[in-house]
């Protein structure tokens, strides 16, 4: 007797069938066709996303001045720079704030990474920089212990508007957006 015979593999028709269906090819491609549906309109977002990013890298530099202020018990100031994409951060000296020759660092969002953002409006205590005390309060002026009001910056790119506010005695911050509604995104 031949042993080959004996376990050699029997063949069916389900084995045979090496290829797909017309059927299953067009589910594929509808299941491909609803994914790509879904995905494209993500992509349009991605320049609010950059905007976003400047907001947070902004409140990141906020909370930072602010820390540096209580950790070395030395005030901190903080100059926006409107319609330069630019601010910067130096540590006050008593009751001045020297932003050439006390100067921390520099922040500029003129890089497509931030979705050409812009800062488009601030207002602390009516000017353009916020100061913090050595306890991380913040102050109208440095060295001047008078407590400021809630501040503002603005923060526009992408056909998006976004404020941080600096509250008054804490100096929590806190962001909303503040486009006006029917603003078409781009």
């Amino acid at each position: 007797m031949n042993t080959f015979l004996k376990f050699a593999p029997v063949r069916s028709q389900k084995a045979a069938r090496r290829a797909y269906t017309l059927i299953e090819i067009l589910i594929v491609v509808a299941v491909l066709g609803i994914a790509g549906a879904m995905v494209i309109p993500a992509f349009a977002q991605t320049g609010v996303l950059r905007v976003q990013s400047a907001v947070r890298m902004i409140v990141a530099d906020l909370t930072q001045a602010q820390s540096d202020a209580i950790a070395y018990q030395q005030g901190r100031g903080v100059k926006f720079f409107v319609n330069q994409k630019q601010y910067k951060i130096a540590m006050a000296r008593g009751t001045t704030l020297d932003f050439t020759l006390d100067l921390l660092d520099t922040r500029s969002f003129v890089a497509e990474d931030f979705g050409h953002s812009d800062i488009t409006a601030v207002n602390f205590n009516g000017g353009d920089t916020l100061v913090f005390d050595e306890m991380g309060s913040p102050i109208t002026a440095a060295g001047s212990g008078v407590a400021a009001p809630n501040g503002t910056v603005d923060i526009s790119g992408s056909g998006q508007i976004f404020r941080i506010t600096v509250e008054a005695y804490t100096g929590r911050c806190t962001v909303a957006n503040v486009t006006p509604p029917g603003t078409p995104i781009p």
